[in-house]
């Protein structure tokens, strides 16, 4: 009873949906989900936000999504994988078809704003969606850069539960507990789950496809933290920390942090890419 009751308890705070931390700044140029809005020249990719386990595409990324917007980027965000919880509960189902929602809303922006290419920016399960979804969906050619805010690349022993679960000889009760509760992407994305064994079967890393990996040192349930990391040509990795080295941020305070903000949008931009005062974001 304590091991499924701790398995429950990670899922749950893994699914948490954030609270609003910060008011969304002020709009320029550039859109929010905006089927009116076009890329400008100096930001002619669309740029696609795919929000963490449990959250939609209103929560979790959205104040970033704003930010970004307010740079004047077109931006756009959908809720994939909705499940037993109902369809403001998002990236709960099956890791498969989340990436086919995801490839054909990538499709949707592209025919719309006429782009070539689009950027993807994902936090926590959306992270590893950028990965996943460029690798497997048949869509590399129509993705430019991928910016990975926490993912778990590798598998997660979510806050090493599950870890405890497999160490007890437990992992498939673990597994079936997370699955009765609604959450088929959890058991997915545990170390050596499904979804993983896919992803890193092989290169990650697609050709022509710039890739950002973003994770911070405390983060507390994509653990351990390294396992976010893609050792791979083209591919940047960088701990919060190694910028703003007093930033205590965690799971999902990453969403909200300034710091990872400005690591994101100099990614999407490199060229204009500039140095940031540092602040300090939530540990939780």
């Amino acid at each position: 009873m304590v091991l499924r009751s701790a398995v429950i308890r990670a899922a749950v705070l893994l699914s948490t949906i954030p609270t609003l931390l910060a008011a969304a700044p002020a709009q320029a140029a550039g859109g929010v989900n905006d089927a009116a809005c076009r890329p400008s020249a100096d930001h002619p990719n669309p740029v696609v936000f795919l929000h963490g386990l449990g959250a939609n595409k209103d929560e979790d990324l959205n104040v970033l999504q704003a930010d970004v917007a307010g740079q004047g980027y077109c931006t756009y965000s959908l809720t994939y994988g909705a499940g037993a919880y109902g369809p403001f509960v998002g990236g709960v189902g099956d890791i498969a078809r989340s990436a086919a929602q995801i490839k054909a809303f990538v499709g949707d922006v592209l025919a719309q704003t006429g782009a070539a290419k689009v950027d993807l920016v994902g936090h926590s399960e959306g992270g590893f969606q950028t990965l996943y979804v460029t690798k497997t969906q048949g869509i590399s050619d129509r993705i430019d850069k991928v910016v990975a805010i926490a993912p778990p690349t590798h598998g997660t022993t979510f806050a090493g539960l599950y870890q405890l679960g497999m160490t007890l000889g437990a992992d498939e009760l673990a597994g079936q507990v997370l699955t009765t509760f609604g959450c088929i992407a959890c058991t997915q994305l545990v170390t050596d789950g499904s979804a993983v064994r896919t992803l890193t079967s092989g290169p990650i890393a697609q050709p022509g496809v710039t890739y950002t990996i973003i994770q911070s040192r405390y983060d507390e349930l994509v653990t351990p933290t390294e396992t976010s990391f893609v050792r791979e040509p083209g591919v940047t990795n960088t701990y919060v920390q190694d910028v703003c080295p007093h930033d205590p941020v965690g799971h999902i305070g990453e969403a909200y942090d300034t710091n990872v903000w400005n690591l994101v949008k100099n990614a999407l931009d490199p060229a204009g890419a500039a140095p940031f005062a540092c602040s300090v974001g939530s540990p939780g």
